[in-house]
C-alpha cells in the first residue's frame, strides 16, 4: 500500500442478490470510487464460508482527509441508480476509515484476516513485526479509525440501516489459512488484550482488485 489513509467496509449479501451485488461492484461501484481524487486503489475479500455471503472492502487513500473531502462527498451525496438499489440490501454493515498507523512486511497476501478492534495496541509497530515474523505471513496493517470523518452524514449514508463502526483494524495477510491460524496465536501472546478473546477469526480470501493507475469508465 502506498497512501497513508484507509477505507474498509464489511457486508452481507442475501443469495438472490449476490450476482447483482458482484456486477456492481467490480462494474461500477470500485471503478467510481478509485476514480475518485484520493483513492489509490481496491481490494475485494469474500469470507471463506458456506452459510453467508460475506464481503470485506479494503479501499486506499493517500490520506485519511480523503473521507470527508469535497470529491469523496460528491460522489455519496450522488449515488448511481445501482447503488440505490444496492444499498438498501446489503446487511450487518459496518463502516470505518482513518489512517493506516502501522505496517510491516512485504506484498500482499490473499488470504486474509481483517479484525475489528475496539482497544489500539499500546505499541502497534512491536505487535506488526511480531506477527509478520510468522511464517507464511506477507504483511500486517494496524488502523486507526477517525470516527469524525467516518461519520459524516451523507445522502448514501441515509440509505443503509444500523451501520456499524469500530475503533481500529488489524489486518493479516497470508499465503494460506494455516498460516493465518499460527499467526493469531502470535497475536494473542503478543498483545492479549486485544486478541485473547479471539478464538476463530474469520477467514477471507481475495477475489477482486483495481488499482486507479488502470481504472477507466471507458
Amino acid at each position: 500500500m502506498r497512501g497513508a489513509g484507509f477505507l474498509a467496509i464489511w457486508s452481507d449479501v442475501e443469495p438472490g442478490n449476490l450476482t447483482d451485488y458482484r456486477h456492481w461492484l467490480t462494474r461500477e461501484h470500485t471503478t467510481e470510487r478509485v476514480t475518485t481524487k484520493g483513492f489509490l486503489g481496491v481490494r475485494v475479500f469474500r469470507a471463506a464460508r458456506a452459510d453467508i455471503n460475506r464481503f470485506f472492502i479494503l479501499y486506499e487513500l493517500e490520506a485519511p482527509e480523503v473521507l470527508d473531502g469535497p470529491a469523496y462527498l460528491a460522489r455519496l451525496n450522488a449515488p448511481t441508480p445501482w447503488s440505490q438499489r444496492i444499498m438498501p440490501q446489503l446487511g450487518n454493515f459496518i463502516r470505518g476509515g482513518g489512517v493506516m498507523s502501522v505496517r510491516a512486511g512485504r506484498g500482499e497476501g490473499a488470504t486474509i484476516v481483517a479484525l475489528r478492534i475496539e482497544r489500539l495496541p499500546a505499541d502497534p509497530q512491536h505487535l506488526a513485526e511480531a506477527i509478520v515474523a510468522c511464517d507464511g505471513i506477507a504483511a500486517v496493517q494496524i488502523g486507526v479509525t477517525d470516527i469524525a470523518r467516518t461519520s459524516v452524514p451523507t445522502v448514501e449514508k441515509g440509505m443503509r440501516k444500523d451501520e456499524g463502526l469500530f475503533a481500529g483494524i488489524v489486518i493479516i495477510e497470508a499465503l494460506d489459512a494455516a498460516s493465518l491460524k499460527s499467526a493469531l496465536l502470535q497475536a494473542r501472546k503478543t498483545a492479549p488484550e486485544q486478541f485473547g478473546g479471539i478464538d476463530d477469526a474469520e477467514v477471507y480470501q481475495g477475489v477482486f482488485a483495481l488499482d486507479a493507475r488502470i481504472a477507466d469508465f471507458g
